[in-house]
């Protein structure tokens, strides 16, 4: 049997087992993570959709709403988007002022064009200067209120151009309490295979607080084996757990060294799926609640042997009475299939990463990108 693997400090808050859910735009609103905490640890993290720091500014309606906690819920996590010191450093004053949020993670990782092409996301920390400023906004508004900041990045923006040493180096040095590396370029977006190996590179570099690993952890062997590989202080789990909120209740027991439990049953999918529906329905309301489930249905019925017209059927789904006669007509003891396993989610292919003019002609550079937090995308 496998020990038990410590406790990952984050500011006042142990991590235990350390495992997070990665923030996912459209995703992990409050309803998807507390179906997550059911079945991982309440003591592990789970972040809020991403939110822009102009957004919180501004006091944009939808943005708040999208700040919504569990009654239960603690540390409540919420990740931040911004390429401005200034807008980082009010939003997380009015965070802290209001008690919305018991810690805060920087989100310097989104590859998408319409974010990198303003200079955001994984394209920012190039501009080592700029970086260091956003970071050092974040911890100083956030420390008269014990909030921790953490930062999460990639490898950098293409195999030319890497960043993420640097941006280990000065998340540290700035007062970052931990970082975690998604370990793909931002050119790789979410396809290939995340390379590990820039983990352990990273462990190696930033000595002093945690380095929390991501990319590819689709099953808790595979978090077992990288942070077997790379050292890692724990894992954050993103596109694995997509119609698979179960992943947390194996990765608990892998990270406790207890026995891996087995899949469920199609029976006992179903189960989860309404109850995924009634969270959806109590937080968004019925009708938006159900059209939200939709985009779930393929993630929790894969491989399953369901027919295409019933598959089509949940697709569609609209009220909580047609999901329960809709998971009636299911084979309840159906066992969890082989290949429902693996990469799931947005994979996608290479590209260039589209960057401003001149963008790569001084990796020093501190001015503020024109215009990029108008942009709201998952990391």
């Amino acid at each position: 049997m496998s020990t038990s693997t410590p406790p990952v400090k984050i500011g006042p808050y142990d991590v235990s087992p350390p495992v997070v859910l990665a923030p996912m735009a459209g995703i992990t609103n409050v309803a998807f993570r507390t179906l997550c905490r059911e079945f991982g640890s309440p003591t592990s993290l789970y972040v809020c959709e991403m939110i822009t720091a102009r957004a919180i500014v501004e006091r944009d309606p939808k943005t708040m709403e999208m700040i919504t906690f569990g009654a239960d819920e603690h540390p409540r996590s919420l990740q931040l988007y911004s390429v401005d010191p200034k807008n980082m450093a009010e939003a997380v004053k009015i965070i802290a002022g209001e008690g919305l949020a018991d810690h805060i993670d920087s989100n310097f990782g989104c590859p998408v064009p319409k974010v990198t092409r303003k200079g955001g996301g994984a394209a920012l920390p190039y501009k080592r200067r700029l970086f260091g400023r956003i970071v050092r906004a974040a911890v100083e508004a956030a420390a008269p209120a014990g909030i921790p900041v953490t930062v999460k990045f990639r490898v950098g923006i293409d195999d030319e151009h890497l960043t993420y040493l640097d941006a280990g180096r000065i998340a540290e040095g700035e007062g970052a309490v931990a970082v975690a590396l998604h370990a793909r370029t931002a050119a790789q977006r979410y396809s290939g295979q995340a390379d590990w190996s820039r983990i352990a590179e990273l462990k190696d570099t930033v000595t002093s607080i945690p380095v929390l690993g991501n990319g590819d952890i689709f099953s808790a062997e595979d978090a077992q084996r990288m942070m077997r590989e790379t050292g890692c202080d724990g894992v954050v789990v993103g596109r694995g757990c997509l119609g698979r909120p179960w992943l947390f209740r194996e990765l608990h027991a892998a990270l406790t060294g207890q026995p891996i439990p087995a899949g469920p049953s199609l029976g006992e999918v179903g189960t989860i799926l309404r109850r995924h529906g009634a969270l959806l329905a109590d937080h968004l309301g019925a009708d938006k609640g159900l059209r939200d489930l939709r985009k779930h249905m393929a993630w929790y019925l894969r491989g399953f042997p369901i027919g295409s017209d019933l598959r089509r059927a949940f697709a569609l789904v609209s009220t909580l009475a047609e999901l329960d006669d809709l998971i009636g007509e299911l084979d309840h003891d159906a066992p969890y299939p082989a290949d429902a396993e693996g990469p799931r989610g947005r994979q996608g292919s290479p590209g260039r990463v589209v960057l401003p003019e001149g963008w790569l002609e001084d990796p020093e550079d501190a001015a503020v990108p024109v215009g990029a937090e108008l942009m709201h995308s998952g990391g």
